[in-house]
């Protein structure tokens, strides 16, 4: 039986399957419907929102540990939802993809009806459970919520080139629910945290489309490198990374060494993109900018954290 080719209802009635197998395939389709890459990149930005919000009021985070699962949770719950009725809408071009045909919506693993109502109530628990912390971490979710599944998914995406800007606002809500949650009150750190967030993607996203052009192409969905070629993507790329230059100088509140670092890193990005226009294997170079863009999250989010350590005060 081909396990990538089933529901669920077989999978748990195919006799050659251990029960320790049959837990794993859950898992793993479980972990494709609920995009678990986005989720734990968001929860990076989310936990990194929180914690300076704690730190920047001199409290203690030990203290808050409560505040502290409910939003974790509850923002889980959100960006899952949102998107499991990302792979729900999309269930008629995932299939053309080779990155997205594998997905259990589009397998039959799981049904487009369970899928639907799995997202809506994951959605509506994770916007409960923010309640409980405070009303505008619940209403940065929802926002965050609706531009992807209304405004990215079913409006944007299969008719602009816009669609990734438009995404791009939805993916830099999660530190202002982290911050938000704990302290309702605006500050500059969590806006220059969404600015990174919001101008970070639109990098990222460009190189992974440029790699997968030809699905996107497949898939009728008008990425820009199918609109308007590799070079003019190229130059956007540039454009973005470039202005993520000037965004460590306003949080020089967290100290010279994460300043430092983070202006390394903008600058060995825009070294990257400039390359960009002599290397001749433009997936290659594609490859390269989406590999970095990783590494920049994995590595600007976490030092937030690490500098505000005791440690370092």
């Amino acid at each position: 039986m081909n396990k990538a080719e089933t529901s669920y209802s077989e999978i748990i009635g195919d006799a050659s399957l251990s029960n320790k197998g049959k837990i794993g395939v859950f898992f793993n389709e479980i972990k494709a419907l609920i995009k678990i890459g986005i989720v734990n990149s968001n929860m990076i930005t989310v936990f990194a929102g929180f914690w300076l919000a704690v730190h920047f009021s001199n409290s203690s985070f030990i203290s808050h540990w409560g505040t502290f699962l409910l939003t974790m949770v509850g923002s889980v719950l959100v960006i899952a939802g949102g998107c499991i009725i990302n792979n729900w809408y999309d269930a008629d071009i995932d299939p053309k993809m080779s990155r997205t045909k594998k997905r259990p919506t589009v397998t039959g693993f799981i049904s487009l009806k369970t899928a639907l109502i799995v997202g809506l109530v994951t959605t509506a628990v994770g916007l409960i459970m923010l309640l409980f912390t405070t009303a505008l971490a619940a209403l940065f979710a929802f926002i965050g919520w609706f531009v992807y599944v209304v405004l990215y998914t079913m409006w944007s995406k299969r008719r602009y080139t816009l669609n990734t800007a438009i995404g791009s606002i939805s993916g830099a809500m999660p530190p202002l629910i982290g911050w938000a949650a704990f302290d309702p009150s605006m500050h500059i750190v969590p806006i220059v945290m969404f600015l990174i967030m919001f101008i970070w993607q639109t990098p990222h996203f460009l190189a992974l489309a440029m790699k997968k052009t030809e699905d996107y192409r497949a898939a009728g969905v008008p990425m820009l490198p199918v609109v308007y070629g590799f070079e003019f993507t190229k130059r956007q790329i540039v454009v973005y990374t470039a202005c993520l230059l000037p965004l460590p100088f306003l949080l020089v509140s967290l100290g010279t060494t994460f300043v430092v670092i983070a202006v390394l890193l903008n600058l060995g990005w825009l070294v990257l993109g400039f390359r960009g226009f002599f290397m001749k294997d433009d997936l290659k170079w594609a490859n390269i900018m989406f590999i970095y863009s990783l590494n920049y999250l994995i590595i600007l989010f976490p030092l937030m954290i690490i500098v505000t350590l005791p440690i370092f005060n």
